[in-house]
């Protein structure tokens, strides 16, 4: 009897728990639906801001934020799961391994303006790229670097040892064991990390302030070293700097930036979540 009070009580206060975190959530989300959907329209999401930023829509912005995430992805993302790779299956346990998992770890925790500002100094000033989209991406790449790295890591950690045991068993090198047992098991956790990681970077302000993000350019940008527009800093910019910007556009703007963010996150999921289910264990 004493158990299942323990249970029940165990239960309730988990029940309350969860929905005093998930309440809030679901509130923001619904008040950004109902202050910013009136304000959406797919000529808010195709043309580009008028008078003075107090009206037009987010094109340009849209457009600069999608480019900023897939170049981060590709600045990112292969090195962080070969760096991933290497830490999981051939470095060997040493102090200077635990070091780095360490730095690793930390620097997911550095504020993202401190990235903005090394950005600015290297990639801007010290290789002269500019403020431009390849700066951008290289810094919010290294932003992105260590949540990847670190979730892709414990992703090939996950994969039982007998796959690899097996697979040397039949003949298969080391680097075919990976290819071919781990990495494709590993698959849905490593996608997770990218997904989280490209998520935070889509939705940062701070890193493309001083590396790329321009207050107004109508026209979209042509290489990557053209400054480009952001839905973050767009959202920033007439939310406090801008007087006399109708609230609808304010809440339609920061409702565009949700609406990628979790178009990313269910497309993750919904991809991932099909892996698993081929998944052998």
């Amino acid at each position: 009897m004493t158990r299942q009070l323990t249970d029940r009580l165990a239960t309730a206060a988990l029940t309350v728990i969860t929905t005093v975190v998930v309440i809030p959530i679901v509130g923001v989300l619904a008040f950004l639906i109902v202050r910013g959907l009136p304000g959406l329209s797919l000529r808010f999401l195709a043309t580009a801001p008028t008078s003075g930023l107090t009206g037009g829509g987010v094109g340009p912005a849209l457009f600069g934020t999608i480019v900023l995430t897939i170049g981060t992805a590709l600045a990112a993302v292969p090195l962080a799961i070969a760096t991933a790779i290497y830490l999981s299956e051939y470095a060997p346990e040493s102090r200077l391994t635990g070091l780095v998992r360490l730095a690793i770890v930390n620097l997911a925790g550095v504020p993202s303006i401190v990235y903005g500002l090394f950005g600015l100094a290297v990639f801007v000033l010290f290789l002269g790229t500019g403020a431009s989209i390849l700066a951008g991406s290289l810094t919010l790449g290294l932003l992105t670097l260590p949540v990847v790295i670190s979730t892709s890591e414990e992703a090939l950690l996950a994969v039982p040892q007998e796959f690899r045991v097996t697979s040397h068993s039949l003949g298969a090198t080391k680097w075919q064991t990976i290819r071919h047992q781990v990495l494709p098991h590993a698959t849905p956790g490593i996608l997770t990390g990218v997904i989280l990681g490209l998520g935070r970077a889509a939705g940062e302000t701070a890193p493309i302030l001083f590396t790329v993000a321009a207050v107004y350019l109508p026209a979209m940008p042509r290489s990557v070293f053209d400054q480009t527009m952001a839905l973050p800093y767009h959202l920033y910019v007439t939310s406090t700097q801008i007087p006399g910007v109708p609230t609808d556009i304010q809440y339609a703007t920061a409702l565009v930036l949700l609406l990628v963010v979790l178009t990313m996150t269910v497309g993750a999921s919904a991809i991932r979540s099909v892996m698993r289910r081929r998944r052998e264990w």
